[in-house]
């Protein structure tokens, strides 16, 4: 029961980070394009990252989509340790460049305590190639 709170509490609080971050990126708004050029990154790289956190927090919450669901987690992973060292080259402050280790932190956590239903099934094993009879 815990785990089935943590992983709502996680998810929820990662999709109300995201979401707005990314329609906010989308519409390239004045803060938005301040931080792009400031990290030094072109200004239309914030409608394809707006685009790509809301469709991967979308992914996230559609019941029927587990692998899909794998690769959202893995982009939000990269776009927040992206994130992290962009901020950091640039030498911005320590509560600038911790932010999203604490919202990877919530992808973690969402990640981890996923009910069964939400994750991948293992591999079925295939026999070695000799022992399967000739038909």
């Amino acid at each position: 029961m815990a785990r089935r709170y943590g992983y709502w509490i996680c998810t929820c609080l990662l999709a109300l980070w995201l979401t707005p971050s990314g329609v906010l990126d989308i519409m390239l708004v004045p803060g938005v394009v301040k931080i792009l050029n400031h990290l030094g990154y072109p200004n239309y790289l914030g409608p394809i990252l707006g685009v790509a956190k809301l469709l991967g927090i979308a992914a996230v919450f559609y019941p029927r989509t587990r692998i899909l669901r794998e690769w959202a987690y893995a982009g939000i992973t990269i776009d927040l340790l992206g994130a992290f060292v962009s901020h950091s080259a640039v030498h911005d402050p320590l509560g600038i460049r911790i932010t999203p280790l604490v919202v990877l932190a919530l992808a973690a956590g969402s990640y981890l305590m996923r009910p069964e239903r939400y994750r991948l099934r293992a591999v079925p094993e295939f026999a070695p190639a000799g022992s399967l009879s000739a038909r």
